[in-house]
């Protein structure tokens, strides 16, 4: 660990200028016993809009054109031949 974070850590946390801590208000806020918009925000988060659904479609074409892309590296390398041999051509 770098000597200054080390040094800035022994202090302790950095005192704010306006003198309002951020912790101290999340604590006096607590959790909101009830929440009017929770039924209506709930659909962002279920069925088709929930986090996995929505990470799956973001590259809808990547598995196929990654199966298609090998299937040719492997074509290539075995079936096709490189008439031209650069580098290797002797001169008489």
């Amino acid at each position: 660990m770098l000597p200054t974070r080390v040094l800035r850590a022994a202090r302790g946390p950095k005192a704010s200028i306006t003198g309002f801590n951020m912790r101290a208000f999340k604590e006096a806020a607590g959790q909101p016993r009830y929440d009017p918009w929770e039924r209506a925000e709930a659909w962002r988060y279920t069925g088709t809009f929930s986090r996995w659904n929505r990470f799956r479609g973001t590259l809808p074409g990547l598995g196929t054109a990654t199966v298609a892309f090998a299937g040719y590296c492997v074509y290539e390398h075995f079936f096709l031949d490189d008439g031209h041999h650069h580098g290797e051509e002797q001169h008489h």
